[in-house]
């Protein structure tokens, strides 16, 4: 028989018990930006939250692991090591933790290949050193349609193309991996999916933008998105160059991905939550509040495999 995992079934808002979760984060700068307004919203909803992050810079399932390996090898290797000062095996023990979180690199998060072994062997280390906990899979996002990755004239073999295919990527790997692992997902690429794919909230880059002939401080037009997008950054002799990041997310992708977050953890809806950052009006933010408790309702693990939202309305 196929097992089957159910998020937690989700109430509205209203005079609910406060709960307490212990929540350790396996990751990046993915799962710090996904978490840095969480603490903010779980306050707002009169919950509280205890959070460790085990973050490598850019780093992946396998960087994961090899910090772990290199530390039972030589506990005074630094390498072996967090910027807590803690390898994963401490930080697992530093709290009896209700959920750990593992996620791959976004820019290899659309190859499933690139999860194993390296998945599997990180939670069967946290269902030995964290027997309590849940571990849940975080789904990283998709880079933002006008990221350099999909300006490629002749993509390598199995690169996505567009943000479209990059999402499709990585939504299979996703799943895929947390079928194998018996573990949930966090659908925070479902969400950015779904908030960028909408008529009226959705990101579109600024048509009317010359690039060529761009000038400090001049900038396109960045509406809704949900990454951080173009900047101006200064080189030496004080020239500026117009850069861009379309991997990581802004204030409103934060917000977004806190929501996903605390909807799972929580198991509580977080639309109508009375947190939202600066700069985030009050209808975007319950657009992203709602966006949020669509990515969270339609993903269900059934059997080996997570249906997306689309997939859940067929």
């Amino acid at each position: 028989m196929s097992l089957i995992l159910v998020l937690p079934i989700l109430v509205g808002a209203g005079k609910e018990e406060p709960r307490t979760v212990r929540l350790l984060t396996v990751g990046n700068s993915f799962s710090g930006n996904a978490t840095h307004y969480l603490p903010d919203v779980v306050t707002a909803a009169g919950d509280v939250l205890v959070h460790h992050q085990a973050a490598i810079p850019g780093g992946t399932l396998e960087q994961h692991w090899e910090k772990f390996q290199r530390h039972e090898a030589d506990p005074n290797d630094p390498r072996g090591l967090y910027s807590t000062k803690m390898s994963l095996k401490q930080e697992l023990a530093a709290e009896p933790w209700d959920y750990v979180t593992i996620q791959q690199a976004s820019i290899k998060s659309h190859d499933v290949s690139t999860y194993r072994p390296f998945a599997r062997r990180l939670v069967d280390l946290i269902r030995v050193q964290s027997p309590h906990a849940r571990v849940l899979v975080h789904e990283t996002w998709a880079y933002r349609r006008d990221d350099p990755r999909f300006a490629v004239k002749s993509p390598l073999p199995g690169e996505p193309a567009d943000q479209e295919a990059m999402y499709r990527g990585l939504s299979h790997a996703y799943r895929t991996i947390a079928g194998e692992l018996g573990a949930a997902i966090i659908p925070v690429g479902d969400a950015f999916h779904l908030a960028d794919a909408d008529p009226e909230w959705g990101y579109l880059p600024d048509p009317k933008f010359d690039f060529a002939k761009a000038t400090f401080p001049a900038l396109p037009k960045q509406t809704h998105s949900l990454h951080l997008g173009w900047k101006w950054s200064k080189k030496g002799g004080g020239r500026y160059t117009l850069d861009i990041d379309g991997h990581h997310a802004n204030v409103a992708g934060e917000y977004l991905g806190g929501c996903v977050f605390y909807e799972v953890l929580y198991g509580k809806s977080v639309v109508g939550n009375a947190f939202r950052p600066r700069g985030i009006n009050a209808d975007y933010a319950r657009f992203l509040q709602e966006t949020a408790h669509r990515a969270v309702a339609g993903s269900r693990v059934i059997g080996a495999r997570t249906k997306t939202p689309a997939e859940a309305t067929r």
